[in-house]
């Protein structure tokens, strides 16, 4: 098992944190190799520049400016997400990722003359899975719609292998968030990723 981890806060010690070094020590136990982009830490740059998107379907150049994070996307069979839900979406620095990551070439193929729609690119990608913290509650959460957890679970998970299995968990309500729930919360985040990595046979998303 390959697993990279995508990992996005911008401060030491948050919760956040705590919920990647659960994640990090569970994939450890069940052997995994790892690699961790704390795209804070290493100082990503989420802005498509001009001269990138002039240069976005052009292929395999596209791909020099963020080089290493495709070879990172293309090295692994696991994908995971860890970062915080701010205004019920995806950090800048996680869309960032995405908008210049997640390539032509790399996460889908273009249309063509015998396709009329992209195509997956990442069919060597077998698991994705999101770990989020929300301010919001599970309800207030889904009137809005959810957009970043759509985005990944649905959206990327569109771009990876058939029967690509997925988990999911978050932990609502954090600005009333006490420390039992937090302690609960890693917990369940413990669980979800042994099922996860436990097995290869197909699932659903896990729910909320």
């Amino acid at each position: 098992m390959r697993a990279l981890v995508i990992y996005c806060h911008p401060r030491r010690g948050s919760f956040t944190e705590a919920v990647r070094d659960v994640v990090l020590e569970r994939l450890a136990v069940a052997g995994a190799e790892i690699r961790l982009r704390d795209l804070y830490a290493e100082g990503f740059d989420p802005v498509l520049s001009a001269a990138e998107h002039e240069g976005y379907e052009a292929e395999p150049g596209n791909r020099v400016p963020v080089e290493s994070h495709v070879a990172d996307l293309q090295w692994c069979d696991t994908l995971i997400f860890v970062y915080p839900t701010w205004w019920y979406g995806l950090p800048a620095m996680i869309k960032g990722w995405l908008d210049r990551v997640m390539l032509p070439g790399v996460a889908f193929l273009m249309p063509d003359a015998a396709h009329a729609n992209i195509r997956p690119g990442l069919t060597h990608v077998t698991r994705l899975a999101v770990f989020t913290t929300c301010g919001a509650s599970w309800w207030l959460t889904r009137i809005i719609g959810a957009p970043g957890r759509r985005t990944l679970m649905r959206g990327v998970r569109l771009l990876c292998a058939k029967g690509c299995k997925t988990a999911f968990a978050a932990h609502y309500l954090m600005d009333s968030s006490s420390p039992e729930s937090r302690a609960r919360h890693l917990q369940r985040v413990a669980a979800k990723l042994d099922r996860f990595l436990g097995g290869t046979s197909k699932m659903k998303e896990a729910p909320a």
